[in-house]
């Protein structure tokens, strides 16, 4: 099982970036798949997530607007567009796959397998 995270970079304030999760390993459409975000010395937080159809989108609160989540099956990768960045968006982003209930999507233990992180980094 294997999620690759990628597309992270340095961006100014008020530009875009989309990250983007391949996955291999594992049946891609079987799963939820949630994009979290981590500090140094600070939990992970939960950005957004997206159902196993593509159906249904979450976010959280200080990223609704700006940023849309959305998937690709027949590619096996999900895709984190993110516009009007801020500064306080500088964070390690990284994805996951799970089955989370609705009201699970934002907690990190409903999420059986992660990929590794992409720096994004917002400069003022």
């Amino acid at each position: 099982v294997q999620l690759q995270a990628s597309g992270g970079g340095l961006v100014q304030a008020g530009g875009s970036l989309r990250l983007s999760c391949a996955a291999s390993g594992f049946t891609f459409d079987d799963y939820s798949i949630g994009w979290f975000r981590q500090a140094p010395g600070k939990e992970r937080q939960f950005v957004a997530a997206i159902s196993r159809s593509g159906g249904s989108t979450y976010y959280a609160d200080s990223v609704k607007g700006r940023f849309t989540i959305s998937r690709d099956n027949a590619k096996n990768t999900v895709y984190l567009q993110m516009n009007s960045l801020k500064p306080e968006d500088t964070d390690v982003y990284y994805c996951a796959a799970g089955n989370p209930v609705v009201a699970s999507v934002g907690v990190r233990r409903a999420y059986d397998y992660w990929g590794q992180g992409t720096q994004v980094t917002v400069s003022s």
